[in-house]
């Protein structure tokens, strides 16, 4: 299951089940979990743990040195990778740095299509699409069932709330709030991803919650703060308005508006 022509670090652990292609290479202090498969000409570079039943395409680069000026052979640099991944061809995913924390971390089942970059000291959650040539800058944080639409971009330190939908080429300079679509360059809010919403479970009610709390922070006319003060009344009679409240009253870019 491993072919004869890949180069493997005697120090890198490999788990049980695992097929590696024709001429990838695998380095020092690298973790591939149980029945990951990973095709050919791949190059993963450690300090890097990858999880279970994971899918890595040939031509990715995974682990390898961050691309920031700043880095300067950091003791504290690793990628962590979850399980259940997809990882299509040519994307590049980077380590962390000191100054960043150190890691950069992928969650479980995620959907990640070709050329997509995400760079070092990013957070990313699960169950995300990465359409393709989307690219993250460093220390972006993604939370769970955010879909990207291809050749999105994403400034550096920007979080992306759950849920949330952006369009093809959107440019992405400020927090996204939950649950919203997003669109253009630069990203404005083009309304509640209730399509997203139906299809992942969410009740009729919590939704026409989260359409009145959409419309008083981006319909009204309200600064942030007024419009936080008016959400207090739907946070207490739903918990996914509190979440989408305390996202914008904790975020730190400030929200696309």
């Amino acid at each position: 299951m491993i072919h004869s022509t890949v180069l493997i670090d005697p120090d890198a652990r490999i788990g049980e089940n695992v097929s590696i292609g024709p001429y990838s290479v695998i380095g020092q202090d690298v973790t591939i979990g149980e029945d990951t498969w990973i095709g050919s000409h791949v190059v993963i570079k450690g300090p890097t743990k990858i999880g279970k039943s994971n899918r890595i395409f040939q031509f990715c680069s995974i682990g390898d040195d961050p691309q920031d000026k700043k880095f300067n052979n950091d003791s504290n640099s690793m990628l962590e990778i979850g399980d259940h991944n997809v990882i299509r061809e040519y994307c590049t995913i980077n380590r962390g740095t000191d100054h960043g924390g150190g890691k950069t971390i992928i969650g479980n089942d995620n959907w990640i299509m070709a050329y997509v970059h995400i760079a070092h000291d990013c957070n990313i959650g699960s169950n995300i699409i990465f359409a393709n040539n989307t690219t993250l800058a460093g220390h972006v944080i993604v939370d769970d069932y955010a879909i990207f639409g291809g050749f999105t971009g994403i400034h550096q330190f920007c979080q992306i709330g759950k849920h949330c939908f952006t369009a093809i080429a959107s440019v992405v300079v400020k927090d996204v709030p939950p649950y919203l679509i997003i669109s253009g360059n630069t990203a404005r809010p083009n309304g509640l991803n209730r399509e997203g919403l139906k299809r992942h479970g969410f009740k009729t009610e919590t939704i026409n919650l989260l359409r009145k709390a959409y419309k008083i922070v981006y319909r009204e006319g309200l600064t942030v703060t007024l419009a936080l003060e008016k959400l207090q009344d739907l946070a207490v009679k739903s918990a996914e308005v509190r979440y989408f409240a305390e996202f914008i009253s904790q975020s730190k870019r400030g929200i696309v508006r």
